[in-house]
């Protein structure tokens, strides 16, 4: 499995190609739909997850692998294993998403996806450290119904890679027999919305017929706006990954005995005692933002473009480095991310910490070489 070649690492010129087209698009039509420093957050959250899966995409799917080879009950092969992997992997999907919105815990690991008040296709790279191990446990039964841990691994890289065009603004409704089964771009908006009538819907992956079937569907009529109910105000890429732990570990410690243990299983919605309820007004909310210098932000756009391209090529040849240099690799990605936040924001601590990143890229690049 370890030389089979990630199609999202493949995807990702494809991803910023898009991004790029996106742009262009919404300036000829006059509106604003990407702002830096949202924008950037959005991106070091996504190599974020992806220097996570560098270290540990291989045990999860290695722990899918095992169940497989143990306990699969029925032989999957052919048009067979891939039919029963993409309608599975779909449902299973969608319950697990449900769930991140419904569960405490599973909402930690979520949560991070749905923080920017934007919304566009940069949005799709949000993604938290934890998801690959808050979805795993939901898939499992695919390896024991016997849907090989190739097929598997390719149809849920599929899905993924459906799932970022629908993450854009430009595209309006879509009608006809498609709107009943594939989720759009429509669809979804309202899942990222936090207008109280959107709370909570469309959960789909590929197909919105399941929101449909277990009636969590809802129209896009209203403008939505986007964020969650109780904003992230920061542009920390570390602090969006922990925030609601943090959040949870706090509440948990306000509380007494088997208390504790419901806030993790209780819906983000339950509010504690002494608790203050979100304000259903969010039409009128401002979007949390900072104004850096223009020498700031070209400094922050070249590091950014040059880190994005040392997170890409590392994506592929990963597998081939010492754990050393690897390790030293990602400690100055990570360390980038914060420092360049940290500038955005003019937090005193961002300036030694880039200088301190810049050394330790050179370490890492001697390592690597």
């Amino acid at each position: 499995m370890s030389t089979m070649v990630d199609p999202i690492a493949l995807a990702v010129p494809g991803f910023f190609a898009l991004i790029g087209v996106e742009t262009w698009v919404a300036r000829r039509r006059g509106v604003r739909v990407y702002r830096l420093a949202d924008s950037l957050t959005d991106l070091s959250c996504g190599v974020s997850s992806q220097i996570e899966a560098m270290f540990f995409a291989a045990v999860q799917l290695g722990i899918y692998a095992a169940l497989y080879a143990r306990f699969h009950a029925f032989e999957l092969h052919g048009w067979k294993a891939w039919a029963v992997a993409f309608v599975g992997v779909d449902f299973l999907y969608y319950w697990w998403h449900r769930l991140s919105h419904e569960v405490n815990l599973l909402w930690a690991a979520h949560v991070v996806h749905h923080q920017s008040e934007d919304y566009n296709l940069a949005v799709a790279l949000r993604q938290s450290i934890t998801t690959g191990w808050s979805s795993l446990p939901f898939y499992l039964p695919l390896a024991l119904l016997g849907v090989p841990t190739l097929v598997f691994a390719v149809t849920h890289a599929l899905s993924t890679l459906y799932q970022f065009w629908i993450h854009t603004q430009l595209v309006g409704k879509i009608r006809g027999p498609i709107d009943w089964i594939l989720n759009l771009p429509s669809h979804h908006r309202v899942h990222h919305a936090i207008n109280p009538q959107y709370l909570d819907k469309n959960y789909a992956a590929t197909l919105i017929v399941w929101d449909r079937l277990f009636g969590t569907y809802v129209e896009e009529e209203e403008p939505c706006v986007y964020g969650i109910t109780k904003p992230l105000a920061s542009f920390n890429p570390l602090w969006a990954q922990v925030h609601y732990f943090v959040d949870l570990a706090k509440r948990t410690a306000r509380l007494p005995g088997l208390s504790r243990l419901w806030v993790w299983l209780a819906s983000p919605a339950w509010v504690g005692p002494g608790e203050t309820k979100f304000d259903p007004d969010v039409r009128a909310r401002p979007k949390y933002d900072v104004a850096p210098s223009r020498r700031t932000r070209r400094y922050v756009f070249v590091q950014y473009t040059l880190l994005l391209a040392a997170t890409s090529a590392l994506m592929f040849v990963h597998g081939r480095l010492r754990p050393v240099a690897l390790a030293a690799a990602c400690t100055a990605l990570a360390g980038g991310l914060l420092a360049l936040g940290g500038l955005l924001e003019g937090k005193r601590w961002a300036r030694p910490l880039e200088v301190a990143r810049l050394a330790g890229t050179v370490a890492a690049v001697a390592l690597v070489v």
